[in-house]
């Protein structure tokens, strides 16, 4: 977690140890002028400026999280460089007004002496609130970076609790430190943090569509670098540099860096020897005690006096209540506020035409079956939002992005038909992207041409294990093991993922697992068992009878597969469960008999998915162009991993795999995963009305 924290903590040490000197010295000034009674107005300016920070902070949270993704990516993304913005001028302020600063607040605060103590706590409320909004907008846009991890809070909190401490101890004379040097090695810290701030909020732009070059990549190392390494974690958590940059990205890094560095260091070497040793600001003891008892005394206090938790509570409650109603009434208007039924014979009673934006619906089942939900437009089908399987009696949210358009509701119970509401129109509010539909007819190309593929495959697998079997009767066991190899690559790269070829694939490819005698038991067959008995030893009399089942068993499946009930609605499951299967059995080693090649059957069943892409690529292509580049980019990533792992027919076992190299492995295949998680959702056939 250290490295989201860093950021974090250094902001809060020092932005805390900023906002700590001015206190002090604002306090000290005070006291210096035996005006004691002033501090309360000092302190309530000081509260003010901490609730304006943490409600800013919480307006920033709430009203990003009720935006689409899209709008968050670019939200954040403009937060981050205006984040970027306020801490490039952070440090050349306070390196440029180090050595004046106690002198400038002195002023201000004998100043606001002599105009009441609205003033002061103005005087204070200001010199401290810059520290705080600087400080809410960084730790907002570290935290944004850092996803659900609580490093960028928790590393804020030790760096404030720190400058508190170091604040306490310069003011009690127990510690010296050097402010002058210690701001500028900061200043130097925060400048290379910051870009890559700003490389990863031009990255937030360009995910949410407001710059171009979202997939110009610069850099690439995904396939070479570890991303789960203690050094890759750093490095991304600290700097924001990631293994996959984009051109903008790399050339705004690398420009902010060098034109913001090269002048923050210039600047340190020519004001540092101009330093006059009565102004030279070393503690916060020495500032503080250049304030003599100058400055006019405190007024006397007004006969009448309010309580003195009045202004305290209102400067709290005030940003807070302010907050509220920001977050409240900048949240669009939640059309779930009204409850919409769902039955098998009324759907959608209770919908009014929704406002534009992002909107929750309350779908209630008042029926008596348990029903599917989809929110439409009726006149093509699309799809803008469902919910699968609401039961009766049950209540859930459905949200969607509501542009201008008409919309229904769909409700299909678990029997029955499909029951359409009563259309309404609603105007303006840009544009959403529904879900196209899609139907048996639309998968029925694609299917002919996968099953086309798998009864070619399957009649080149029944040559191969005629081949193998007549290896094994014949004794020559070492051309036996090359020849499994072939064939068993050729069945992994039919898609044989949950029960694509029925009980076929438990005879042809079944593991050991859960039967009574394992290895040996009676009921163990097909590849793994011939596997387990070529690479432990077992004589050609005893596989023969394994050998002559497998060929028979694929003689068997090449004839029913033509046949075989395949439903159109299972082909784009196949794009995510194959590699399921892979990353749950081949990368782990469980299917591993002896060989050691369990990376070759990934290497084969990569090749297979590879087929059903093709096959789905018109219907993906327009529903979701976005998705088959960057899978095909995954699959590139995953393949030279793969690649990199086998010489001519020799394959490294998965237990043999160093670290660093399962570990990327695993990663990029998870990644692979979760970019073909969408396909079964855009290509679900729904039934229509």
């Amino acid at each position: 977690m250290w490295d989201d924290a860093f950021p974090s903590f250094l902001i809060g040490l020092r932005e805390g140890l900023e906002a700590g000197l001015i206190v002090s010295i604002l306090v000290a000034t005070l006291v210096r002028a035996e005006a004691r009674s002033r501090l309360p107005q000092v302190w309530t300016g000081v509260l003010a400026a901490i609730a304006v920070a943490m409600s800013f902070g919480a307006v920033l949270t709430f009203t990003a999280a009720s935006m689409p993704q899209t709008a968050q990516e670019a939200f954040g993304g403009v937060l981050s460089v205006i984040a970027v913005a306020f801490v490039t001028a952070m440090v050349f302020w306070m390196r440029r007004s180090a050595r004046n600063l106690s002198s400038e607040l002195k002023q201000k605060v004998t100043g606001a002496l002599a105009m009441g103590s609205g003033m002061l706590i103005l005087t204070s409320f200001l010199a401290v609130g810059r520290e705080g909004l600087e400080t809410a907008l960084f730790l907002w846009t570290t935290a944004q970076a850092a996803g659900e991890s609580a490093g960028p809070l928790t590393g804020a909190a030790i760096g404030l609790l720190l400058a508190a401490g170091l604040c306490w101890g310069l003011c009690r004379r127990v510690l010296k430190i050097n402010l002058t040097k210690f701001f500028t090695a900061t200043g130097v810290v925060l400048i290379v943090i910051a870009a890559g701030v700003l490389g990863y909020g031009l990255r937030d732009l360009q995910e949410g569509g407001v710059l171009p070059g979202k997939t110009a990549y610069a850099v690439d190392l995904a396939g070479s670098i570890d991303a789960g390494s203690w050094y890759s974690t750093l490095i991304q958590g600290v700097f924001n540099l990631m293994p996959t940059m984009t051109w903008l990205q790399v050339v705004a890094y690398v420009a902010y860096l060098a034109v913001v560095m090269t002048l923050f260091v210039r600047g340190v070497r020519v004001t540092a020897p101009k330093a006059k040793p009565e102004r030279k600001p070393e503690t916060v003891t020495q500032r503080s005690a250049g304030a003599s008892g100058e400055g006019s005394a405190a007024r006397k206090p007004a006969a009448r006096r309010r309580p003195v938790w009045v202004v305290p509570a209102a400067v709290v409650a005030v940003p807070a209540v302010v907050a509220g109603l920001f977050v409240a009434l900048g949240r669009p208007k939640p059309a779930g506020d009204q409850t919409v039924a769902v039955s098998e014979t009324d759907c959608g009673k209770g919908f009014t035409a929704p406002e534009p934006g992002r909107q929750t619906f309350q779908m209630h089942n008042t029926g008596r079956q348990a029903s599917e939900v989809y929110l439409v437009d009726p006149s093509t089908n699309a799809v803008y939002g469902e919910i699968e399987g609401l039961a009766p009696g049950t209540t859930r949210d459905l949200v969607a992005t509501i542009a201008g358009g008409t919309y229904a509701w769909r409700c299909v119970p678990a029997s029955g038909k499909a029951v359409t509401s009563k259309a309404v129109t609603v105007t303006g509010g840009g544009a959403a992207k529904p879900v196209a539909p899609v139907s048996e007819q639309d998968l029925a190309a694609p299917l002919k041409s996968y099953k086309a593929y798998v009864g070619k495959g399957l009649d080149t697998l029944a040559g191969q294990t005629r081949a193998l079997q007549h290896d094994i009767e014949g004794g020559h066991l070492d051309k036996a093991r090359t020849d499994w190899l072939t064939a068993h690559r050729t069945y992994a790269s039919l898609g044989a993922a949950y029960g694509t070829f029925e009980d076929f694939d438990k005879k042809i490819d079944g593991r050991a697992d859960g039967l009574p005698g394992g290895e040996r038991d009676k009921d163990f067959s097909g590849f793994l068992r011939l596997e387990y008995g070529l690479w432990h030893g077992r004589s050609a009399k005893e596989l023969a009878g394994p050998a002559r089942q497998l060929s028979t068993d694929v003689a068997g499946l090449g004839k029913a597969f033509p046949s075989q009930d395949f439903d159109p609605g299972d082909l784009p499951l196949r794009a995510h469960e194959i590699l399921e299967n892979t990353l749950q059995f081949e990368l782990t080693g469980d299917t591993d008999e002896g060989s050691g090649t369990n990376l070759a059957t990934a290497d084969a069943n990569l090749a297979g998915t590879r087929e059903l892409l093709t096959v789905l690529e018109p219907l993906l292509t327009d529903r979701a162009p976005k998705v088959l580049p960057t899978v095909d980019t995954d699959i590139d990533r995953v393949q030279k991993l793969l690649d990199a792992q086998h010489d001519g027919g020799h394959w490294t076992p998965v237990e043999k795999l160093s670290d660093a190299d399962r570990r990327r492995l695993d990663g990029a295949t998870g990644q692979l995963l979760e970019d073909l998680a969408p396909i079964p959702d855009l290509l679900e056939i729904r039934k229509s009305a």
